[in-house]
């Protein structure tokens, strides 16, 4: 099997390649600015789709994302990032559903840190075992 990215933003395709001929299984991510008051935060946002393209899974993706955005009080930012997922068949336990590389000069705690753990992130954090 053979992946692609595709990053759209405001409409252009930046790089696009589908081998699909049948329908497979994408995951789309989309980002989302919430208007909550005095705080804006930014919310990504993974969907699943069976689609028989890239672009059919982000034309899908888009659409709901503004329904999403709108029934909630958010902003749609005009980002969708697709990804073919691997595996044949319907996703199952553990298939990989999203995979995204960037290249970087920063050490990986840097990396980390300017990325996935800036201190504002919204989430729990699990007691240790």
């Amino acid at each position: 099997m053979f992946e692609q990215h595709v990053f759209r933003r405001k409409e252009i395709i930046v790089a696009a390649a589908d081998m699909a001929d049948e329908k497979s299984w994408y995951a789309v991510r989309c980002v989302f600015q919430w208007d909550a008051g005095e705080s804006t935060p930014y919310e990504e946002r993974l969907t699943l789709w069976q689609a028989t393209s890239m672009d059919e899974a982000i034309a899908r993706a888009e659409s709901e994302a503004h329904t999403y955005a709108g029934e909630n009080g958010h902003h749609y930012l005009e980002l969708a990032q697709c990804y073919r997922l691997a595996t044949p068949g319907r996703p199952g336990d553990g298939d990989e559903v999203f995979s995204l590389l960037r290249d970087s000069p920063l050490d990986g705690q840097a990396y980390l840190d300017r990325y996935f753990d800036t201190g504002q992130e919204h989430q729990a954090i699990t007691p240790q075992q």
